[in-house]
């Protein structure tokens, strides 16, 4: 399977940060500012009064209780008992926890830089990062909304066991616990589930290899699509709205607090304030219940929509972020998954995905990439199991009867076709096995085979059946296919030689006999025992010719159908041998010595007498034998090593004595199998 590498990546968290700040900011503010223009005049009350209890106190008292005094009395009439500033211990609060994430997140930083410059990362520090970059989501969430509930907390504590802070102080407080509150929560998991976001399709494959991420990598496994949306359907909706529903109750005024008294009010002035409905019907309401009524003057409703437009606002750029989030969590896992499945389906190889989430789509693709790799794994036992079966039955001989598995293969099946049959054997094995014990012998063959097997497969040509220390293998196509194999195969020998001479041991000969011709493969046997098989008297010639390489003294003799079919004979330094009768035919055959197979220096001593080797072969054949021994006697003198020649010689000097035998066509009968 091939991965590709993931793209450089940045590691944020600054501007997680400050976008959930500005957030934090857009939220509270309206409440602020709503806050101060509906008591705008006890701000400015307690804004003197704190300038003159500052002229007053000690410098290092300045963040001490100030009170308020109503003029004309010697009582605090609203007393602002502030002993310390609540806005700057949530400014103080969000400034220690972008500290604290900064402390945390460097390494991850750190990572991601060195890695995007291809520089060496620190041990430690990948350490550090696979080991808490799952927890980064919870830890940056947490970091801010415990400093926060800190400081809510100490609100909420002073407000209700400090006797300093006044009713007005109490109810702005209240007020302010409340919005602040609900925004801590929404800051908090909008940076959860940012940075969650980050961390699982950004992230992750930065971190831990393909191979770990074939599984999930999450400590908690029991994730969730539908709690999420759960989850983002509450934080889209839920929560922006209960913001709206604070500014709504703290825009109200109840007719209680009207400074003046309900009965003394005119009939227009009690529709304006109750409404025409119940004033019409002229209802007798308790005055309790009346005291319980509230409204929103025009002013208010205007700070209202305020509240409520912010919050509508914040809302949109919830849905907004969080349907992204969602969507790409959702999307990019599967479409990944598809990806690869459909590359799976297309190459029949292994494809894993990517396990960047812990919900049903991360347990889809991990359960698909088990399947993946019990299919990869089945699939390449099958093919090591065909792998096997071709080392019997070679992939050539299918292809040739047009099956591409060997499952296919029936009784029966056939094919008649031109090829190159090459017989090949070691010559003098009785006699190297005499000396070599059984595993010896065993070892012998297998190495020598092992040499042999490969030359022939690059070739475009595959081995039907071993005999022993024998070789038949069959080339479809060109007939130099299984000339250069010949070639090749003698060179290979004599390196071969080289090694169990320089061992000490004996030099291997052999014979190849080449023929080409028409054959027909097929499988034969019973349906119990079935093999494949050539049948064609091509192969019984083949056959003969390997065995006609100890008469002859050669190493690679043709015969004429295959000489007939090279394209530039002299490129294998053929030399005509002989016109043979071998047992088993009846017709007599031409055959041809390939002098390139020859080992040096007889190779070039052959190829240089070739001529008047030729010659004296003619001379031979048009019975002018005394011409012909002359004429092979002195070739003979020049390479004494040509058994051919002295072949030649004797029959020359058998016809010289003898005589012409009768109805002689110039071939010879040989019983040499």
């Amino acid at each position: 399977m091939k991965n590709t590498l993931p793209r450089k990546q940045r590691y944020t968290f600054f501007r997680i940060y400050l976008f959930s700040g500005l957030i934090y900011l857009l939220l509270l503010l309206p409440f602020l500012l709503t806050q101060y223009m509906q008591n705008i005049e006890k701000f400015k009350e307690i804004s003197s009064v704190l300038e003159s209890e500052k002229q007053r106190e000690e410098p290092e008292n300045s963040n001490t209780i100030l009170k308020v005094q109503t003029p004309g009395s010697g009582t605090s009439s609203e007393s602002m008992a502030l002993k310390s500033d609540p806005f700057g211990m949530q400014t103080k609060a969000l400034l220690l926890s972008l500290v604290l994430a900064f402390l945390f997140n460097y390494p991850f930083k750190r990572f991601f830089k060195l890695k995007s410059k291809n520089r060496p990362i620190p041990q430690w520090v990948g350490h550090y990062c696979k080991k808490y970059i799952l927890l980064t989501p919870i830890i940056n969430a947490g970091i801010v909304f415990f400093l926060l509930m800190v400081v809510h907390a100490w609100l909420l504590f002073s407000l209700y066991r400090n006797p300093q802070y006044s009713a007005f102080e109490k109810e702005f407080y209240s007020r302010f616990f409340y919005v602040s509150a609900v925004a801590s929560v929404l800051i908090s998991t909008f940076i959860y589930f940012w940075q969650k976001h980050r961390v699982h399709l950004r992230y992750l494959e930065h971190l831990f290899s393909p191979d770990d991420l074939r599984r999930r990598v999450f400590r908690n496994r029991r994730g969730s699509i539908g709690r999420r949306l759960w989850i983002a359907s509450g934080m889209t909706t839920l929560l922006p709205l209960l913001v709206v529903l604070i500014y709504l109750f703290q825009s109200v005024t109840y007719l209680r607090e009207l400074p003046f008294d309900l009965k003394a009010l005119t009939e227009d002035q009690k529709i304006l304030l109750l409404g025409s409905r119940l004033i019409a019907h002229n209802l007798n309401i308790a005055d309790t219940l009346i005291q319980s009524l509230f409204y929103i003057n025009a002013i208010n409703s205007w700070f209202m929509f305020v509240g409520i437009y912010s919050g509508i606002f914040v809302a949109l750029v919830y849905i907004f972020f969080f349907v992204k989030w969602t969507t790409e969590d959702i999307t990019q896992p599967v479409n990944d998954l598809l990806k690869n499945m459909e590359l799976t389906g297309r190459d029949a190889q292994a494809h894993y995905a990517l396990v960047k989430t812990n919900d049903e789509i991360g347990a889809l693709t991990e359960g698909y990439n088990d399947m993946s790799l019990r299919i990869n794994t089945y699939i390449q036992n099958v093919q090591r199991l065909n792998e096997a079966y071709f080392r019997f039955v070679p992939r050539q001989f299918l292809e040739l009867l047009g099956r591409n598995e060997i499952t296919d293969v029936s009784l029966g099946d056939q094919v008649a076709r031109e090829m190159s049959v090459m017989f090949t054997d070691i010559r003098d094995f009785t006699s190297l096995s005499e000396e070599m014990s059984l595993q010896e012998n065993f070892d012998f063959v297998n190495s020598y085979l092992g040499l042999m097997e490969p030359v022939i497969r690059g070739h475009n040509g595959f081995i039907d059946k071993y005999m022993g220390d024998a070789i038949m293998a069959l080339f479809d196509g060109r007939v130099e296919n299984a000339l250069d194999a010949a070639v090749e195969m003698s060179l290979t020998l004599e390196e071969y030689n080289q090694v169990r001479e320089s061992e000490g041991k004996p030099p291997v000969r052999m014979g190849i006999g080449v023929h080409t011709g028409m054959l027909m493969l097929g499988i034969v046997g019973g349906y119990g025992k079935m093999e494949g098989t050539v049948i064609s008297d091509a192969v019984n010639l083949a056959s003969r010719l390997e065995g006609l390489n100890k008469v002859y003294g050669a190493r690679l003799i043709i015969s004429e159908a295959t000489y007939a079919k090279i394209s530039e004979p002299d490129k294998y330094l053929p030399r005509r041998l002989d016109r043979v009768r071998v047992k088993g035919k009846t017709n007599a055959v031409d055959i041809y010595e390939l002098m390139a197979a020859e080992p040096e220096p007889m190779r070039s001593l052959k190829n240089k007498y070739k001529d008047r080797f030729e010659k004296a072969i003619t001379l031979f054949r048009e019975k002018k034998f005394e011409v012909a021994l002359s004429l092979f006697e002195e070739i003979s003198d020049l390479n004494p090593d040509d058994l051919a020649v002295k072949l030649y010689i004797t029959r020359c000097r058998e016809r010289i004595i003898v005589g012409e035998l009768p109805n002689w066509d110039g071939s010879e009968s040989i019983s040499e199998k």
